[in-house]
């Protein structure tokens, strides 16, 4: 089981203006978030937190891949991530998220930084998961144009009008 404790950062600690972490997420990481949508993957993380005037910036460098169902044939795929965010903490009376910045109580000065990862990859996920052309199910896929083919062909039965119903459109003005 993956303990979320090495995703917690001491903010009032960090001694030097420039401080850089490293994470290596796995299956374990996405169970051990409650309410997480993923399940499989592989990613790195690199996290580089600059401390300055009032505030801290931390900067997210993520790539890898998760595992994602396929939109079309319902198998799982393979889905790249890459993507750079940015995250502004602040250190303040209780906590708070607005916008791009976060203010964590000031007493405590500790950042969770699991869920913020999570998000980051999650926002990272294309809307529309399809394999790429040639990869799909060939089974569910031939399911699916069968399918979609008995669903155009009543859509045709109902753009042929009754003759009579034809007729009466004649009596607009």
């Amino acid at each position: 089981m993956c303990s979320l404790e090495s995703y917690k950062v001491d903010l009032k600690g960090v001694k030097d203006e420039t401080m850089s972490l490293d994470f290596d997420l796995n299956d374990d990481f996405f169970r051990a978030l409650d309410g997480s949508q993923l399940e499989h993957g592989a990613l790195h993380v690199s996290v580089s937190i600059r401390k300055m005037a009032g505030f801290f910036e931390l900067l997210f460098h993520t790539h890898g891949s998760v595992v994602v169902t396929c939109d079309r044939c319902l198998d799982d795929m393979d889905q790249p991530i890459d993507t750079d965010n940015k995250l502004l903490v602040k250190l303040g009376d209780t906590y708070s998220e607005d916008d791009d910045t976060v203010t964590i109580d000031e007493n405590e000065g500790i950042l969770d930084m699991s869920w913020f990862i999570y998000e980051f990859v999650m926002l990272a996920i294309p809307i529309k998961h399809v394999h790429a052309p040639g990869k799909c199910n060939s089974a569910m896929t031939q399911k699916l144009e069968e399918l979609s083919g008995a669903v155009r062909s009543s859509e045709e039965e109902e753009e042929a009008i009754d003759p009579r119903w034809e007729a009466l459109k004649h009596l607009k003005v």
